[in-house]
């Protein structure tokens, strides 16, 4: 398999030349990883649970946190699943690299669609089932809003969207997620939205949709064709858990746990347990939120960027990303992400992601610097 580097090796090539100023402290700006602990009732449950290594988690996952997870998804979203509608993963990184190669397997020549830049298993995915690939682009001019012909959308076996968007902070109403899901219907293909980043927003009256209630809203109530993928790494600020689910149609998810119980990727049980208390919890997500929400404030004070709807990303639009990237690293010691090596056909070009996911004091800091060097 041919995969392509990942945009953190090719970040270290291209800057391995470059010496940074030793007047800043480093500042990296390129993961999507939260700065901060873990809350402190997630991390006594860890360890009130470390009795349970002796046992093999089972691969369905704890009845604990399913119920948990189902209980998240009817308070955020007012969504009631059954269990047989919900499978807790490890994380969300395995199975969306796992899952299109179980939905393809039986296709003769699958082909896949993503939105693009992207979060780049959705392309290994795609490399490890051998399916041709068809790039939703997103753009300034459209939005970074995911569309596509129905000639293409004719050829799709599998569709993964993003949205929230990573890396552009995009987002799409259930309205417009409602589109997609008929779109699924009509031409039937599987169709899978990627909401790890539907926990960080900042209006509590104007929340992301889940593709779940665009679902149910054009009266697809069964959610046949349609899944959706979830985390509780930037919702909790505890990556290290592995903690996520996919949800939607019983039909293919009965025949994927079939598949998963191959493939061995079951949780430890004592991680289980302490993701069970995250999911169940909302306060700290609040307060995550509320740190988020000033960091783009502070971001729209000195650097005049609207805050987005959702995520903790800056998709800043430069001249040159690559020269951006290298003279910020020399001038201010500040590491971000160019957008070109999140995307494919020049899609990217000519954008840096920053992730801001420091406290506000350090996020102040840092985005002062980063004014000066654009102020030049």
């Amino acid at each position: 398999m041919n995969f392509e580097k990942y945009p953190f090796e090719k970040l270290t090539e291209i800057l391995a030349d470059v010496i940074p100023t030793e007047e800043y402290e480093l500042s990296a700006l390129t993961i999507g990883e939260p700065k901060f602990e873990t809350p402190q009732f997630i991390q006594e449950s860890l360890k009130d649970s470390t009795s349970f290594l002796q046992k093999y988690p089972a691969s369905a996952g704890l009845p604990e946190l399913k119920k948990a997870m189902l209980g998240f998804v009817s308070t955020r979203f007012n969504v009631d699943l059954e269990m047989s509608e919900i499978i807790p993963t490890f994380g969300t990184r395995e199975v969306l690299f796992n899952f299109p190669q179980f939905a393809l397997f039986d296709k003769k020549d699958p082909t896949i669609a993503f939105t693009n830049p992207f979060y780049q298993i959705y392309e290994g995915a795609a490399i490890a089932s051998r399916a041709e690939v068809i790039h939703i682009n997103l753009t300034k001019e459209n939005d970074f809003k995911a569309k596509l012909s129905d000639d293409e959308l004719k050829k799709c076996d599998l569709v993964i969207l993003n949205y929230p968007n990573n890396p552009t902070s995009a987002d799409m109403t259930a309205d417009e997620l409602g589109v997609w899901v008929q779109k699924a219907l009509e031409f039937d293909f599987i169709l899978v939205n990627d909401e790890c980043y539907s926990e960080i927003y900042f209006d509590e009256n104007d929340k992301p949709a889940s593709l779940l209630e665009a679902s149910i809203k054009v009266g697809n109530d069964k959610f046949k064709n349609v899944l959706v993928m979830n985390s509780i790494s930037k919702r909790s600020s505890a990556p290290g858990l592995r903690s996520g689910f996919i949800a939607g149609d019983a039909k293919i998810l009965k025949d994927y746990m079939k598949y998963r119980t191959y493939v061995g990727c079951a949780s430890p049980v004592p991680l289980q347990l302490a993701a069970a208390a995250a999911w169940s919890e909302e306060t700290h997500v609040e307060y995550f939120r509320s740190v988020y929400k000033k960091n783009f404030e502070l971001a729209e004070e000195l650097l005049g960027i609207k805050p987005p709807k959702a995520t903790f990303y800056i998709w800043l639009e430069v001249e040159d990303e690559i020269e951006f990237t290298r003279e910020l690293y020399r001038q201010k010691n500040i590491k971000v992400l160019p957008g070109s090596f999140l995307g494919r056909e020049g899609i990217g070009k000519g954008y840096v992601r920053i992730a801001l996911v420091e406290n506000e004091e350090k996020t102040k800091e840092v985005l002062t610097r980063l004014k000066d060097f654009i102020d030049g």
